[in-house]
């Protein structure tokens, strides 16, 4: 039997959540009402945390995977002693309330990752996991590990459908995280009625097969079981942890428990009522706390408290024995770079031609010795997106090496890479081909909303890739990206620009970052001819200026079409055509200079304006304005050699001058 003060606080949690929702006239009560003895289990008995400190360095994670059960988490939250009141409970989903509709990680205290979109919380809790092994590795390798958390999180019905949790399970069993445990909340109801339309499998075969260690609890409301079982996952340290958990949707409800009615909409006003009723609760006011229920909770914050100083303890014993990991942990916690960290930066003056995702391998390689936040890898493609670190292992259930295997799983890959940036002192990155972004872009889109701290790797960048044809061959990915906001689009012309587009992508802090870098080799540039070359952080700059002021024309192009552009410049020259070309390696950093500085570069009185590259022409209308010509793509690509290629979609020298000449005479 339940006692009374625990059933008390349980219905607490349920009430807050069914009042919240009922308030903001949308929202999804049912799975908190069918969650909240797990939730009031985790926050009060499991979790090792501190409310006053929701970035304690050793804190339990939660990650409510199942994000459209918010309220579950704000009202548990709130309960806990975060800072979030009863009056942000109440403006649930309103305009600029700390509680959106659903989790976003920096808007409300004690939130630890974005969430919503299905299977996004529990594949990045699997980058947390790594994240937290790497770290220990790097700073107690042969002592206690000075992080001894768990990622513990609640994934539904949905999230165990979806592909990238399947991904990333897989992955985490792999590698043996034991310090992750999930919760699934088997209610067996989805939005389009019972899960028997459409899942059917035996999820706790499948992840044992993926190596996970596998209970179940059959009752939802038995806490003591509940409790018993989340013991036992965190005591398995060998193997991820998944608790089967069997809950009823809308608990409590007589007409909409177990059934989809209670999953996304409010219960209404009349069954509410009957709802309180059924359970023994106050009709009013709405958002009741009992004060023996606030009372209940202060054990918390007090336990809190003393665990974090407790730990502070065991930190500063450790920081007195090892002042230098010490002095990198601090460089770390304040996400700065060390002193004269560029100098490290290989040299490419004497290359002649070099393929820009063979530049960053270099680049890499030769930061990776004295930057141990970089940690990545790629999906099943090191050696084509040269992201391996030389000299270190791989990532696996034995060694924390800085070389992560993801296999081809490019969404959990994204995912990871948020987990592991969520834990503040890494710098991942992941690399995979340019057009295979597309099966990140849910990960992707969840950086770009939380602003994390990620770069993309993604080569082969065009056409130019060549024969494995247009399946291969981004067209419109670019585009997509550069579409969303908060994510830094970078794609160097040669291997100086590369270089330069990597001391960008570590200097950025607030979003992640995609290097668009190609397989073919480029012309390596010489600075000495383009004083200018490598001002990637102005986002454009004149790279070559014509020989007459104003030009007659500007050449604007990116990536692998910058050295055509330059071709194309001379060739016009000496047909008495001055043009200025226009090294454009990122739109959001020449967005963000001042008005005189992109009116410098673009002068608005010169309207003849051509731009190039080899990529979808969507969107180049803005830099080129209605007069202007663009020589993009507007199909899909072929199979054939790059060349070819090129040639047969007029990405060449000729072309160029042959459309800047015609749009001239116009």
């Amino acid at each position: 039997m339940t006692p009374d003060i625990s059933q008390l606080a349980i219905n607490t949690i349920r009430f807050l959540a069914v009042d919240a929702v009922e308030k903001a006239k949308s929202g999804h009560p049912g799975a908190p009402m069918g969650l909240a003895p797990v939730a009031y289990t985790l926050f009060r008995e499991i979790l090792k945390h501190n409310p006053k400190n929701p970035s304690w360095a050793n804190r339990d994670r939660f990650i409510l995977s199942a994000g459209h059960a918010s309220m579950l988490l704000y009202a548990s939250l709130y309960l806990s002693g975060y800072d979030v009141s009863l009056d942000d409970l109440k403006n649930f989903r309103q305009w600029g309330s700390k509680t959106p509709g659903h989790p976003e990680f920096r808007e409300t205290p004690g939130v630890e990752t974005t969430t919503g979109p299905l299977g996004q919380g529990i594949s990045t809790a699997v980058g947390m996991a790594i994240a937290q092994r790497y770290l220990n590795s790097l700073f107690t390798p042969k002592e206690k590990p000075l992080l001894d958390y768990t990622m513990y999180g609640i994934a539904s019905d949905g999230d165990m459908m979806e592909g990238i949790s399947s991904e990333a399970a897989s992955l985490a069993g792999h590698l043996g995280l034991g310090s992750l445990v999930f919760v699934y909340d088997c209610n067996r109801v989805t939005i389009d009625g019972h899960t028997d339309l459409s899942l059917t499998e035996d999820v706790e075969a499948r992840y044992k097969a993926y190596h996970w260690h596998v209970q179940r609890v059959s009752d939802g409301n038995d806490i003591k079981a509940i409790a018993n079982a989340l013991r036992v996952a965190k005591a398995e340290v060998s193997k991820p942890s998944l608790i089967i958990l069997d809950t009823h949707i809308g608990f409590g409800s007589p007409n909409k428990a177990d059934s989809s009615e209670s999953h996304g909409a409010p219960l209404g006003e009349e069954e509410v009522k009957l709802t309180k009723k059924n359970l023994g609760w106050p009709l009013e006011p709405a958002f009741l706390v009992p004060s023996d229920v606030s009372d209940h909770f202060k054990v918390v914050a007090e336990n809190g408290k003393r665990w974090e100083s407790e730990w502070q303890a065991r930190f500063d014993a450790w920081a007195g024995k090892n002042p230098d990991a010490f002095h990198l942990w601090k460089r770390l916690e304040a996400g700065e770079l060390p002193p004269d960290w560029e100098k490290k930066m290989p040299d490419f003056s004497k290359e002649e031609k070099m393929a820009t995702r063979v530049a960053s391998g270099h680049i890499i390689n030769a930061l990776a010795p004295i930057l141990p936040e970089l940690i990545g890898g790629s999906a099943d493609l090191a050696g084509s997106n040269n992201t391996m670190i030389k000299g270190s292992p791989p990532f696996s259930k034995t060694q924390a090496g800085r070389n992560i295997y993801f296999g081809v799983r490019e969404h959990a890959m994204g995912a990871v890479l948020n987990g592991l940036a969520l834990t503040e002192r890494l710098i991942p990155f992941g690399g995979t081909f340019l057009i295979f972004s597309d099966y990140m872009k849910g990960a992707i889109r969840i950086a770009a909303l939380s602003k994390t701290r990620a770069i993309y790797i993604f080569t082969h960048d065009t056409i130019g890739l060549g024969e494995d044809g247009p399946t291969h061959q981004p067209i419109e990915q670019v585009a997509h990206l550069r579409a969303m906001p908060n994510i830094l689009v970078l794609r160097p012309a040669d291997a100086h620009e590369t270089a330069a587009a990597w001391k960008v992508a570590l200097r950025h802090k607030t979003g992640p970052v995609a290097l668009i870098l190609s397989r073919q080799a480029l012309p390596v540039l010489s600075p000495s001819r383009y004083p200018k070359l490598g001002s990637v952080e102005k986002g454009a700059y004149v790279l070559s200026e014509a020989k007459s002021n104003p030009p007659n024309v500007i050449l604007i192009a990116t990536g692998s079409e910058v050295s055509l552009a330059l071709k194309a410049q001379e060739k016009l020259s000496a047909e008495g055509i001055e043009s200025r070309v226009v090294s454009m390696p990122s739109w959001e950093l020449f967005e963000a200079q001042p008005q005189s500085y992109k009116d410098a570069v673009l002068p608005p009185a010169i309207k003849a304006r051509v731009s190039i590259e080899a990529l979808s022409s969507f969107g180049w209308d803005r830099y080129v304005g209605w007069d202007g010509v663009v020589i993009g793509m507007t199909t899909f690509g072929a199979s054939a050699p790059t060349n070819v290629l090129m040639e047969k979609f007029g990405f060449t020298i000729d072309n160029i001058v042959a459309k800047t000449k015609a749009l001239l005479n116009r």
